[in-house]
């Protein structure tokens, strides 16, 4: 049997620069922008730095053979004069080699990965750069993973059946779709890429978005988005497999993370990944954005992140294994909290959900089981979207603590019920609507 579950190792880059893939049967994957790009996994956490510059885009006076991006050297795809001219600067003075370059609209910036000359220390480099009048941020291209247990003697399954969901039983899923199935809400999944045609998702995917490489094989490989993608939005009464917890709902994958070629290495991202995702998103419709991850703080991450809050999004994270809090996504004030239910209590405001030994979607076409706070988040998320189908002004806050009061005990243990949060929302009068 199979235990996925990611802690992605980050690495940060805008969604205007990232590759689109139309749906449900397209395979090719459009390069970044006009760039040109290292692959996210040649990126080395241990000494690259993410430098960001200001990148002001008001139209300058139009003169010839200028344009509304000023005199950008066609290198800096989406940068202004001003950024352009001082990034240009930057390498002069510091020698350092550009990995891959992004525009972050939201925050008025232009973002470079970047790799300190032979013989530099990285630390004394970010001191430096940090202290230079036309740098903004300067930090360490942080790494994050996946939140997994790592396999334990696979066993795989040809008669995947809804009786065998433990997660949907232990809800009381069911009893809900009664009222609510997700339809009108679009989840956003950030995670690696997801089996785009395998049969329990067709209908479900919207878009997808490769932030990692421009290899579509690798994307429909990629476990762990798919299973988080079952969880969630898996078919109904299509006569096969199983049925996701807000089966009508739409999905927006974002791969931010990808497996090293090691045997067994659980999924990856960084800041650069990560921060194109959230980028990305912030000029989406996607109203809730499930994030199966985690790692250390990270500046660049925390303003994105705190953008997607402010548009009044539901931002649903697992935490780890172990509970500690203290970085991100879970840090972040206002984000909705998951652990793996079980017997000890949960932190407060920590929602519990369904995480061990849970049946869902493969690539290939398959089903297997899995475990670990990964694929708690996504029962959360698809719960979310059960609310919000029918009543669109909640918020993030209303959500969990509407989670909290319905929680109900299942074999011992007290966790998030679906059936009972529908319930109470549809006999509060005064519920968002």
């Amino acid at each position: 049997m199979k235990h996925g579950l990611l802690i992605p190792v980050m690495a940060v880059a805008l969604g205007a620069c990232a590759s689109t893939r139309p749906l449900p049967t397209a395979s090719d994957h459009a390069g970044l922008g006009r760039m040109t790009v290292a692959s996210a996994a040649a990126m080395d956490s241990r000494r690259d730095i993410i430098l960001a510059v200001a990148n002001p885009l008001e139209p300058p006076p139009i003169h010839a053979g200028s344009s509304l991006l000023g005199y950008a050297p066609s290198r800096y795809y989406g940068a202004g004069q001003q950024a352009a001219s001082a990034l240009a600067a930057l390498q002069r003075h510091y020698a350092f080699s550009e990995l891959a370059g992004w525009p972050i609209k939201a925050l008025d910036l232009y973002c470079i990965v970047l790799q300190p000359p032979p013989g530099t220390n990285r630390d004394d480099l970010l001191k430096a750069l940090a202290g230079d009048r036309r740098v903004r941020l300067a930090q360490p291209l942080h790494d994050y993973a996946v939140y997994a247990k790592q396999p334990a003697g696979r066993h795989s399954y040809n008669d995947p059946y809804v009786g065998l969901q433990r997660g949907f039983v232990e809800t009381d899923a069911a009893r809900a779709h009664a009222f609510s199935q997700g339809s009108g809400v679009r989840i956003a999944v950030v995670d690696t890429g997801v089996d785009l045609a395998h049969p329990d998702l067709q209908g479900r995917i919207h878009d997808a978005h490769n932030m990692v490489d421009d290899d579509a094989a690798a994307f429909d490989r990629d476990s762990h988005g798919t299973e988080v993608a079952g969880v969630i939005a898996a078919v109904g009464d299509n006569h096969q497999g199983i049925v996701g917890m807000a089966p009508r709902a739409e999905l927006s994958v974002y791969k931010a993370c990808w497996y090293p070629p090691a045997p067994n290495a659980g999924a990856r991202c960084n800041s650069f990944t990560l921060a194109k995702a959230l980028a990305t998103i912030i000029d989406s419709d996607a109203r809730i954005i499930n994030l199966s991850l985690g790692g250390p703080a990270d500046p660049l991450l925390d303003l994105l992140l705190g953008q997607i809050l402010e548009q009044g999004r539901i931002v649903v994270a697992a935490i780890p294994p172990e509970g500690n809090v203290n970085g991100f996504p879970d840090a972040t004030p206002g984000v909705i909290l998951v652990r793996v239910s079980g017997p000890s209590a949960a932190p407060a405001d920590v929602l519990s959900a369904p995480g061990n030994d849970i049946l869902t979607t493969q690539p290939g076409g398959g089903y297997d089981f899995t475990s670990g706070p990964s694929m708690a988040a996504p029962h959360v998320s698809g719960m979310a979207a059960l609310l919000l189908s029918l009543a669109p002004g909640l918020d993030a806050r209303a959500i969990r603590d509407l989670l909290l009061r319905s929680s109900k005990l299942s074999g011992g243990v007290l966790q998030v019920n679906a059936a009972a949060a529908v319930t109470e929302l549809r006999n509060t009068p005064n519920a968002a609507r």
